[in-house]
């Protein structure tokens, strides 16, 4: 059996989740170079995450459905709602500026939270559903994503 996109990139969604979690027991610890290098992994892989969905599975999505402004449109604003948190959670990791850093972490957590529950349970059954005699050709095709 074929991986479904849905376990795919739920699967995804908890690596980066556990890599959040270490990044903010780094810093609650006060272990800057670490917190950097935990915050840079994770924003790395966040980002991957979300190239693997706009740059290949919505647009499989979108195509198959003709859905361009529907559910898809909305992941791709929260994206770039949660890429503006990241940013200025860098700057909080410079500043060692803690107390900021977990506003916007707890921040972070919930639009995450929000948003992975949406795409696993909406976005994801419905991309299984609709691509799936192409969905080992779509994972195969993120699993193949270069990282940034």
């Amino acid at each position: 059996m074929t991986e479904t996109i849905s376990s795919f990139l739920t699967a995804d969604h908890r690596a980066c989740d556990e890599e959040f979690a270490q990044m903010e027991n780094e810093v609650a610890e006060n272990n800057w170079e670490n917190a950097q290098k935990k915050f840079d992994q994770f924003n790395s892989d966040l980002e991957h995450h979300f190239n693997m969905e706009e740059k290949i599975m919505f647009p499989a999505f979108e195509n198959r459905t003709g859905m361009v402004g529907g559910p898809t449109a909305m992941m791709r604003m929260e994206h770039e709602q949660m890429r503006s948190v990241v940013g200025q959670m860098q700057g909080d990791l410079v500043s060692k500026n803690k107390d900021h850093f977990f506003g916007l972490s707890e921040s972070l957590m919930m639009l995450m939270q929000q948003h992975n529950m949406k795409e696993e349970q909406m976005l994801y059954a419905m991309a299984d559903s609709h691509l799936a005699e192409d969905s080992s050709l779509v994972v195969t095709q993120m699993q193949g994503l270069e990282k940034v």
